[in-house]
């Protein structure tokens, strides 16, 4: 089937009007049928509430979340649109000719398509790229002008923000006293921590891998600008932190991705990682364990393996802490 056959959702659906403006941004002469759906390269690759994301060709569209702020979303793009951060964020392309700006309220963008990281193939992980990438994000100074309308990362937010959710939402939960123990054991950020460029919500699913060239290994850029900004760069190492301190990630990848985050001369950590990572890999936890809660909940079906180790490991940071 071509694109023009595929099945047509409610009129007016929002996927269907980002379909509409994602295949009018791959194909701006309007040709009819172009053959991309043949070729399996349209679909939806994200239906969240903090962003829908459409593929067409070699294109993708995002319709961001409805509670995004426009002058922190501009200031954003526009930051990621500098060539001073093109080695390391994905750029974002221009919307096509008299195409809105918002669906349904909904910022809208373009950018190019490139392959995420296999889930399966958790091997082939690039541990060392991120690293790489993530330093480099971290050095990059903070353009004048551009930076004066940048508000801060959003990655301390995400978690409260997390917490406030599962409150609302698993009140009664058996382990929702144990994720809030923990969450108590948080405090305010570091008062003298760094403020540097930061991703604000960094994790493997925030890679794309670019056309392969000629000759190397393939090259990765950071997308998601969404929670952009200056802040305390140890944030941006908290997940694969938290994720090591729980025993998920093995010490030889924790340590691959944090001596190559070192060798790119990454500002976050100094010779003990800890004394600026055992704040945020605690909220991170805590946001991980918060938001699995939430979703078995509204799922009604019980934690999974993953899910009950970040439990547990809340459990440890509160009797820690506690005892």
């Amino acid at each position: 089937m071509t694109s023009d056959a595929q099945p047509t959702p409610a009129p007016g659906a929002p996927i269907d009007r980002l379909a509409a403006l994602a295949r009018a941004a791959a194909h701006p002469s309007g040709d009819a049928p172009c053959g991309c759906a043949d070729d399996g390269l349209v679909g939806v690759l994200a239906d969240r509430e903090d962003g829908t994301v459409v593929r067409h060709g070699a294109l993708v569209v995002k319709a961001h979340a409805p509670d995004t702020d426009p002058g922190a979303h501009r200031a954003r793009l526009a930051l990621a649109a500098r060539p001073d951060v093109a080695g390391v964020l994905l750029p974002p392309l221009p919307l096509p000719p008299a195409a809105p700006d918002a669906l349904g309220g909904r910022p809208v963008t373009v950018w190019p398509y490139g392959p995420p990281v296999d889930p399966g193939d958790p091997d082939a992980a690039p541990w060392e790229e991120s690293a790489r990438l993530l330093a480099l994000l971290h050095r990059t100074p903070l353009p004048p002008g551009v930076a004066d309308g940048l508000p801060a990362m959003r990655a301390p937010l995400k978690a409260a923000l997390a917490v406030d959710r599962m409150r609302r939402a698993a009140p009664d939960h058996p382990a929702a006293a144990t994720v809030l123990a923990a969450w108590r054991t948080v405090p305010a950020e570091h008062p003298d921590a760094p403020r540097l460029l930061c991703h604000g919500d960094f994790h493997l699913g925030q890679l794309v891998r670019l056309a392969r060239p000629a000759s190397g290994p393939p090259s990765w850029r950071l997308i998601d600008v969404d929670d952009l900004g200056p802040g305390d760069p140890a944030w941006d190492l908290a997940r694969p932190a938290a994720w090591f301190a729980a025993g998920i990630l093995p010490p030889e990848v924790w340590s691959r991705f944090l001596d190559a985050y070192r060798e790119a001369g990454g500002p976050a950590v100094g010779a003990d990682p800890w004394i600026r990572l055992d704040v945020p890999a605690r909220a991170l936890t805590v946001q991980t364990a918060a938001l699995a809660l939430t979703k078995s909940t509204a799922e009604r079906r019980p934690l999974d393996e993953v899910e009950e180790v970040m439990i547990d490991t809340c459990a440890r940071i509160a009797g820690h802490r506690t005892g």
